[in-house]
């Protein structure tokens, strides 16, 4: 390799790091269809949102003390009334770590909407549906260490669930615990997992998930089969009018960056006015192991899938109704995962393009949408004159239903049709 006098900073760096190659792959060359929306800027915008949650974490965790003795009133007196713009800084985290699961279901819906997760993009769809289980993980170890009484609730109702693994449950649930109960050494271990473990994994499937964005490249409105290649060398020759693609900079970030400013603006209203929303108001008593919440519950974004875990009221044969609901929960947990397997046909198009197909989109939404509603109300209640155990049953039935019965005989039926 030949190193001439290099003419500035950015030149002396492209001589031994190849900066400009690197840029015209990742951005100048990467190539976006013209025909997409606002919809598309979703992954700049969880993106963005790791970066605060990234910063507002670093600037939490000077001050909180992982420790059962200490622990909430680091929280609740050192950082939100003592630290200078120490309620800021949390109020930031928490709305954050909320918005952010909206941002991760719009996200995942629009993919579901515009069937984006199949004929070769496949790896993006797996690689984000596990950053989802990751951020879920995330969130659910940082939702215990302000160490309130429903982070400690919460924490024993979900450690308990691995109870429920055949022969090795009660060692497992011991072993994550650190103790036979939640106590000092399970929030020590959490605090690990959310300010060290868990967020390397999550920086490297993000990698991933944007590494394999780059090799087939985004879906479109339309679902249309663009030759990159073809379209980008029209770009490149001037033919820009004609061309159906943009570069990914400046052309498609520059508009991300409008509709991230519009969404900051909303995120920003959430954090100054706000903020309770993200703050369950039971949390703010302290962690008391001799006193049990009414009525235990996750955050709204796990509300569906606890409604499938308690949905399951009855036994079968030598199944227990709580090992019928773990498995249930699990399955909930990868379901989306294996959409692309469950989808049968070869057709990359809109969900409106496809009555049957838009049929079951929306039931999915809407069923996904009660089972949360339901999830948030206390098992022995009643609603519509019938009980909300046999509500979440029919719910958690439809739901498993839809994704590996309907979906296969729709997509089936649409191979069919095309022939």
């Amino acid at each position: 390799m030949h190193v001439r006098k290099s003419t500035g900073i950015l030149d002396w760096l492209d001589q031994r790091l190849a900066v400009n190659k690197f840029m015209k792959v990742m951005m100048t060359e990467y190539w976006i269809p013209k025909n997409i929306s606002f919809l598309w800027a979703m992954g700049v915008i969880l993106m963005t949102l790791f970066i605060v949650l990234f910063v507002s974490g670093l600037m939490l965790v000077m001050y909180y003390k992982p420790d059962a003795a200490l622990a909430f009133d680091s929280v609740n007196k050192t950082i939100m009334q003592e630290v200078e713009y120490g309620w800021l800084w949390r109020h930031i985290h928490a709305v954050a770590a909320s918005v952010v699961f909206l941002v991760i279901y719009i996200h995942t819906f629009v993919g579901l909407y515009y069937r984006s997760y199949k004929q070769g993009r496949e790896m993006i769809w797996v690689s984000g549906m596990l950053l989802f289980i990751l951020f879920s993980a995330e969130a659910f170890s940082g939702y215990m260490l302000p160490w309130g009484q429903m982070s400690y609730w919460a924490a024993m109702v979900i450690t308990n669930l691995f109870g429920g693994i055949p022969v090795i449950g009660p060692a497992v649930v011991e072993w994550i615990r650190g103790d036979y109960a939640v106590s000092d050494p399970t929030l020590t271990r959490f605090f690990m997992l959310h300010v060290c473990l868990l967020p390397i994994v999550v920086i490297s499937v993000i990698a991933l998930h944007f590494y394999a964005l780059r090799v087939p490249h985004v879906n479109n409105l339309d679902g249309e089969e663009i030759d990159f290649e073809v379209e980008s060398e029209k770009f490149l020759s001037g033919d820009t009018k004609n061309a159906k693609v943009i570069p990914f900079w400046p052309g498609f970030l520059s508009k991300d960056f409008l509709y991230l400013s519009i969404f900051m603006i909303f995120f920003f209203y959430l954090v100054g006015f706000q903020f309770n929303f993200a703050m369950d108001p039971i949390n703010f008593d302290p962690a008391n192991s001799l006193k049990t919440p009414n009525h235990i519950y996750p955050e709204w974004y796990f509300l569906w899938q606890y409604e499938i875990l308690r949905g399951f009221f009855f036994d079968v044969g030598p199944l227990k109704a709580a090992d019928i609901g773990l498995m249930a929960f699990a399955f909930a947990g990868v379901s989306l995962m294996i959409v692309p397997w469950m989808d049968r046909s070869s057709v990359v198009a809109p969900a409106h393009r496809n009555k049957a197909y838009f049929i079951w989109f929306w039931v999915l939404l809407i069923d996904m949408i009660l089972l949360s509603l339901f999830g948030k109300l206390p098992a022995d209640g009643a609603e519509l004159g019938m009980s909300n155990t046999k509500w979440g049953f029919i719910l958690s039935i439809l739901y498993i239903a839809l994704i590996v019965v309907v979906l296969p005989l729709i997509t089936i039926a649409e191979r069919k049709k095309r022939g």
